[in-house]
């Protein structure tokens, strides 16, 4: 037995003499190369996470949008001065040829909105109530797309140019705000209703508005659908309708666009701010979005809007005015006397 015990302890300990002599024999360079591979095979692996992270946090894939600028957590708007901001997390462009639908009431195709992204839009402007509405915006760093009527845009263009110089998109919501699927109008009243609308908030503004259109009431009808389709104009519903001008009260509105929030989890927010009580509640409305984790997402067109030279000449023969003067106050208003 002890003659057995001495080979096999031998034998153990020929093996560990044979493995120690046989990495003793492995050149020097064949280990330093082996290491090497070891390290290219780490940076690979945190390579392909990072490039994994990268991909989850991109676009929604959706047809005729694109991420204009990456998600921040930061407010992304310049010169910003409120470090608490609700801001901007993404601004997405939009390819409007084909005539798009956005808006899970009526178009459930293109949903291009990621989980607590919201769209803030405002319709039946401008209005003496849109200065609170663009102030409330502002100290919040964030934008909205507007959808003006064409009258009201010809009673105050002055603000309606307010409204895009503070960044915001604008669009159109017909003329006179008619019901499109009222049984009276036919299809070229329709079509006259949406074009000339057009081309009084081009009159107002300066410049082409982007070519997006809600119609009010939300009332398609196909054939206008169709018609927006040719014409390459996005057609805008909403996820949900904040039915503030039901509201009598600011409470009122901030209440019904959260709770529908909190059930949806995200969505285009539908309202108006022709309406006071809609001014007067945004404030807290996002400040309760920034509390509740909402990102805002501003959106852009990818190319104004192509208005039609009949309904330009039409809308600035109905206002009866000479086209908005550029000269500055000062050249028009002098003071000669003042105590």
């Amino acid at each position: 037995m002890r003659i057995k015990a001495v080979v096999f302890a031998s034998a153990i300990s020929m093996c560990a003499f044979s493995s120690a002599w046989s990495q003793a024999l492995i050149p020097q360079s064949k280990l330093q190369e082996q290491e090497r591979a070891k390290q290219e095979q780490l940076k690979q692996e945190e390579a392909a996470k990072a490039e994994a992270a990268k991909q989850s946090s991109a676009s929604v894939p959706a047809s005729g949008v694109t991420t204009a600028t990456a998600p921040s957590k930061a407010p992304i708007i310049a010169n910003c001065t409120n470090p608490n901001a609700l801001g901007v997390s993404r601004v997405v462009a939009i390819d409007t040829t084909g005539g798009p639908g956005f808006g899970f009431e009526h178009f459930k195709q293109l949903d291009f909105l990621r989980d607590k992204e919201v769209v803030l839009t405002f319709d039946d402007g401008p209005w003496p109530t849109t200065p609170s509405v663009l102030k409330s915006l502002d100290e919040e760093c964030t934008r909205a797309i507007f959808f003006p009527i064409g009258k009201h845009a010809t009673y105050y263009p002055e603000i309606l140019k307010q409204v895009l110089a503070h960044g915001h998109t604008v669009g159109a919501h017909t003329w006179s705000h008619a019901n499109l699927a009222d049984k009276k109008m036919t299809e070229d009243m329709q079509k006259d209703e949406i074009e000339k609308g057009f081309s009084a908030v081009k009159w107002a503004l300066g410049t082409e508005p982007a070519p997006f259109f809600r119609a009010p009431a939300l009332q398609h009808p196909p054939a206008m659908v169709t018609y927006l389709g040719e014409r390459n104009i996005a057609i805008w519903s909403c996820d949900m309708d904040s039915f503030d001008f039901k509201a009598s009260k600011p409470e009122t509105v901030i209440k019904t666009v959260m709770s529908k929030l909190e059930k949806n989890g995200k969505g285009i927010i539908l309202m108006h701010d022709f309406q006071k009580h809609t001014a007067e509640a945004l404030p807290e409305l996002l400040k309760q979005l920034k509390a509740g984790g909402y990102k805002i997402v501003q959106v852009k067109a990818k190319a104004p809007v192509q208005t039609i030279a009949k309904y330009d000449e039409e809308v600035t023969k109905d206002i009866k005015l000479p086209t908005v003067s550029s000269r500055p106050v000062s050249s028009v208003v002098e003071t000669i006397s003042e105590q």
